[in-house]
């Protein structure tokens, strides 16, 4: 239970779980299959920004946090960033609804669970069971930026904090 910091690894052996964006389930309450996606793999040769989130559709994380990431997708992307991501402990399909609800369409952001809070567990950023509200930016297996939020608010974890280390 060691907090991610600058300087550390991404781990090895990191899977999260989404529903892909295809177009023919384009309507939010269309269902698609659930898929593994090991992040630890896809993320080894890419640069990435990760955040997590207590819970899809709840006020804090639908009204202040992830509209800062999409208002800011275009400059995030610009700093040669090939991967936004989001997690929470909701189910790959709550997670792909949020993403919907939102007009996300492809994969300019990947809306991820964290099966069982099991990634956020590893490192200790747990809100109870739930993922707790952290970002962090991984270029090519190597962390530069991990920030928790130290309370309820949205500040280290936000999408400006996380640009201007970008």
């Amino acid at each position: 239970m060691t907090a991610l910091k600058p300087g550390d690894s991404f781990p090895d052996g990191v899977v999260f779980s989404y529903v892909p964006y295809t177009e023919d389930k384009d309507d939010i309450t269309s269902c698609g299959i659930p898929q593994n996606y090991n992040a630890s793999k896809e993320w080894a040769d890419k640069k990435v920004v990760l955040f997590a989130v207590p819970g899809a559709f709840t006020p804090g994380c639908s009204a202040r946090h992830l509209p800062g990431y999409i208002e800011n997708l275009s400059k995030i992307k610009s700093k040669g960033v090939d991967v936004v991501a989001v997690i929470a402990f909701n189910d790959a399909w709550v997670m792909s609804a949020w993403g919907k609800a939102n007009k996300i369409k492809g994969d300019d952001i990947l809306f991820m669970t964290d099966p069982d809070a099991k990634f956020s567990s590893s490192i200790g950023w747990t809100q109870g069971s739930r993922t707790a509200r952290y970002a962090m930016v991984i270029d090519h297996g190597k962390v530069v930026y991990a920030e928790k939020e130290p309370g309820g608010d949205v500040t280290v974890s936000g999408a400006e904090a996380v640009l201007a280390k970008l």
